[in-house]
């Protein structure tokens, strides 16, 4: 039952879910926290005159100046960027200072009706319900908040009216309940429609970032992750990326086809990606043209990144019970030492490469930036 109402929001999406609702909340509750502020007037005069005076003006007040500040701290940050971190702050503060207010609300709401005579319970009842459904709306996208609010805004005065014996206040609770519990489904429905558009999202993204055969990053992917780790490493950092090109792809594809050539490809990504683990990018740019990006504090900088991929393509291919060779000739570059910009970085490793497969275009070779063959 629990699963059901509050299904866990799936790992890969949480930030993004987070900073929707974030969103939400920066763009619905500026208004909630006005209407807040502009019913306190009001709500001090409906107040029943036998009510403690700390219950029947000092909460509206505190209302009032809990909604001016809150309205005047949005408007202040409206726009600035957040970072998961800061967005998840932002539900939880949200979530606890909308359940102190219901709260509040709620207390006034009891201690007045209970102290006023039958014929104006009505009238709060109405404050409140207006209250709390409005609340409710604009934090729908916080379950917990949502509910919180609508537990601690509507359940005391519903109880009240139709414990009260009159038939016309226990005909408005039992609707005022049925229209919380619509709500309440509405809240469910709504969570799992935003789940599902935000793995489609995810997907998409995923897809346009993808290699489709050998499920490495594509190029955008590859060109994108330059760029970050350009803006990210620092002064004193270094980074390297290599390019590699495979050397008698063709020909396997000319003699065994185009679905052997495919599986080649699979192969060949599967043994880079283990090669490299968690500790560079493999990309695949296209045809038989991979690279890949050893980030600032990668364990394989210390190493021969050259030699290192090499070493892992060297061994024979078996697809589909057929040996297969292929070479390949891979040129890298190394940040700052030979460019700080990704064009340059590129170009570096580019030309080492054609002059690896210069050397032998039907074995495996490398050539480092500065010169080495290997």
């Amino acid at each position: 039952m629990i699963t059901r109402i509050f299904p866990p929001v799936p790992q890969d999406i949480r930030d993004d879910v987070a900073i929707l609702r974030a969103n939400r909340i920066e763009t619905l509750t500026p208004m909630l926290f006005l209407m807040l502020a502009a019913t306190t007037p009001t709500a001090i005069y409906a107040g029943v005159a036998t009510v403690h005076p700390v219950i029947r003006i000092g909460f509206p007040v505190i209302l009032a100046t809990a909604g001016i500040f809150g309205f005047l701290f949005l408007m202040h940050n409206r726009g600035r960027r957040m970072s998961p971190r800061r967005v998840r702050r932002m539900i939880r503060e949200a979530s606890w200072v909308s359940g102190v207010t219901g709260l509040m609300c709620s207390v006034w709401t009891v201690t007045n009706w209970l102290a006023a005579p039958p014929a104006t319970h009505s009238y709060y009842a109405m404050i409140m319900a207006m209250g709390s459904l409005a609340t409710a709306y604009c934090l729908s996208s916080i379950r917990f908040a949502t509910f919180l609010n609508l537990g601690v805004g509507l359940a005391p005065i519903a109880l009240l009216m139709l414990t009260s014996g009159h038939p016309p206040e226990i005909a408005a609770g039992t609707s005022l309940v049925i229209a919380t519990l619509f709500l309440l489904r509405m809240v469910i429905q709504q969570h799992g429609q935003v789940i599902d558009l935000l793995e489609l999202q995810r997907q998409m993204r995923d897809l346009a970032h993808t290699d489709p055969l050998t499920g490495l990053a594509n190029r955008r992917e590859f060109d994108l992750r330059l760029d970050q780790e350009i803006g990210a490493v620092g002064q004193d950092g270094h980074f390297a990326i290599a390019l590699l090109d495979l050397n008698g792809f063709k020909p396997v594809n000319d003699q065994h086809g185009h679905a052997v050539g495919d599986l080649l490809l699979c192969e060949i990504a599967a043994r880079l990606r283990q090669a490299c683990g968690q500790h560079a990018v493999v990309a695949r740019q296209g045809g038989d043209e991979f690279a890949i990006l050893a980030p600032a504090g990668s364990p394989l900088l210390a190493t021969s990144l050259a030699d290192h991929i090499l070493a892992a393509l060297a061994a024979p291919y078996r697809i589909d019970g057929r040996p297969i060779r292929v070479g390949a000739s891979i040129g890298t570059a190394r940040w700052p030492d030979h460019g700080r910009t990704a064009r340059k970085l590129c170009e570096v490793a580019d030309t080492a490469l054609y002059a690896a497969k210069a050397i032998d275009r039907d074995q495996t070779s490398s050539v480092e930036s500065v010169g080495r063959v290997a």
